[in-house]
């Protein structure tokens, strides 16, 4: 493997937003792809943690549903925006496919849960990092609604969501990244 073409694909991945989709959509073997590289994440104790609720076709307009009907019951009536209700129901539909990311908990603790959850975070950047090298758009959106929608998702005992991953492909230029120089996060320490 090049590490330049590598570095290159990392230093590529951007947040890529619904609004910018395309009607084109993700064939399911692609899709498969995407999920069985987030399933090579490092995992402690090899407890895989991740789970993938997978959303395409009517079911977007399920997710679209409940999104819209729990901003509705959930925000208080001065800071209700029917603007910001449009923009939520209308994120799923403009998607291909939007994928819920949960970690089911080890039932035995036999870690720290932050470490469950930092795996599944490592599965996502693998996610972000092939529709990357796809010209998928994607991101990762954590609203109060998904973190509270355990009936909803149908999620078992132990198992929590901590956000949408929103796809699509798009037609966005390629845009200059901005991160200030490692150099900056770094200490070394040799004696």
């Amino acid at each position: 493997m090049d590490i330049q073409q590598i570095s290159e694909l990392i230093k590529k991945r951007r947040s890529i937003f619904p609004e910018t989709y395309t009607d084109q959509p993700i064939p399911k073997e692609v899709i498969e792809q995407i999920l069985e590289n987030a399933n090579w994440a490092p995992t402690h104790k090899k407890t895989e943690p991740w789970r993938f609720k997978v959303f395409q076709g009517k079911a977007l307009e399920r997710l679209s549903g409940y999104l819209g009907d729990w901003y509705v019951a959930n925000t208080p009536e001065a800071k209700f925006s029917e603007k910001k209700l449009e923009k939520t129901k209308k994120k799923p539909l403009r998607s291909a496919c939007v994928i819920a990311l949960c970690m089911q908990r080890d039932p035995e603790e036999r870690l720290p849960e932050w470490e469950e959850v930092a795996a599944l975070a490592c599965a996502v950047q693998n996610m972000w990092l092939s529709c990357t090298a796809l010209n998928i758009g994607c991101y990762w959106s954590s609203p109060r609604s998904i973190l509270e929608a355990d009936e909803f998702l149908q999620l078992g005992e132990g198992e929590k969501c901590y956000g949408l991953f929103y796809m699509g492909y798009h037609q966005m230029p390629d845009i200059a990244g901005k991160r200030s120089p490692y150099e900056t996060k770094v200490s070394w320490f040799s004696e």
